[in-house]
């Protein structure tokens, strides 16, 4: 095991957009990521990237792990100071449309910390491949390789104080937000058969297809919406594999020729996490409607797509608050 100290400028091949005139543009989401003709990507500095030391102030210890060297996977895990008991393992794939994000940004490292603490759990923030350099099903198999990499740990006796001595290796849930949800959902597909994964932790999963839905269509989002239908559209073209279209599986899992992923995930009990507001809320539950009878769904009112990363609003807040009590009762029950 490697234990790294990120440094915060590197963790992504970000730049400004200032390309040169003579570059052709071949697709673009305005102030997120910019792709050229020649192959060569640009990603804005939207966010700032957080050192794992911030985390103290929520009563958690933090720490950069790399999984893998040679794709250079990597993953923040948050251990609460407070516990003296084994703890449920929440594995977390951050939001970004596949193609944008990092683990070490400051809104997820917040919201995780916190979470961590509040709900009594180790987690572990996965940092996988990005899209386009890296299309699907890249993140999936970083998805993969992270997971099989946490159970060595526990089967090789690997101890250390700081995470391992605290974490329930048998009490394993996936977990994510848009984009990650949706790697949460595929990679608990791969090793349904292998690893014993008590349960999926849904927050509005980023699905879409070639069929608009109502609320694609007509859905009154919050201002500065964190996704709009364009970009949705955007990230899909950028994030599937050359050729393949919004019915493909990894998008849509609704789709007609979709395979019967229902037996792989019999076992599984399932939060899903809709924002009212948001574009994805009605294949958020289709994806409930589709999964059955184990499938918690929540509806939080009055929010929209990311509220919990991204909106600081008095009411987003409150959702939080309710949101973080939703997952602690989901990995204690």
């Amino acid at each position: 095991m490697t234990t790294m100290t990120l440094d915060p400028s590197l963790s992504l091949q970000v730049s400004s957009i200032n390309a040169s005139k003579n570059r052709v543009i071949v697709e673009e989401i305005d102030g997120l990521i910019r792709v050229y003709k020649d192959g060569h990507v640009e990603r804005a500095q939207i966010m700032t990237h957080a050192m794992c030391s911030s985390a103290s102030e929520f009563g958690v210890s933090c720490r950069d792990v790399i999984i893998d060297n040679y794709t250079n996977i990597w993953a923040r895990f948050y251990v609460p100071n407070s516990s003296h008991t084994k703890l449920p393992l929440l594995v977390y794939f951050h939001g970004g449309g596949f193609c944008v994000g990092s683990a070490s940004w400051s809104c997820y490292h917040e919201f995780l910390a916190k979470l961590a603490s509040k709900a009594g759990c180790v987690i572990v923030s996965v940092n996988y491949r990005l899209a386009p350099e890296n299309p699907l099903p890249a993140a999936y198999e970083d998805g993969v390789k992270a997971l099989v990499w946490l159970r060595q740990q526990s089967l090789l006796g690997i101890k250390n104080e700081w995470w391992t001595d605290h974490c329930n290796m048998s009490n394993i849930f996936l977990g994510g937000d848009s984009a990650g949800a949706n790697i949460a959902f595929n990679v608990s597909i791969r090793l349904a058969r292998q690893i014993d994964i008590k349960g999926l932790i849904l927050i509005q999963p980023f699905f879409g297809g070639e069929s608009r839905t109502h609320s694609e269509k007509y859905m009154t989002q919050p201002p500065r919406s964190a996704l709009t239908l364009a970009a949705s559209d955007a990230y899909w073209r950028l994030s599937l594999p050359p050729g393949e279209k919004r019915d493909h599986p990894w998008c849509n899992p609704m789709a007609k020729m979709a395979p019967n992923y229902l037996e792989e995930l019999r076992d599984l009990s399932v939060l899903v996490c809709i924002s009212e507001m948001d574009i994805l809320k009605d294949r958020n539950l289709e994806l409930c409607v589709k999964l059955g009878h184990k499938v918690e769904q929540i509806v939080y009112k009055g929010v929209g797509h990311a509220f919990q990363i991204l909106n600081k609003s008095t009411l987003a807040q409150t959702r939080v608050h309710e949101l973080t009590t939703h997952i602690k009762n989901f990995v204690r029950r």
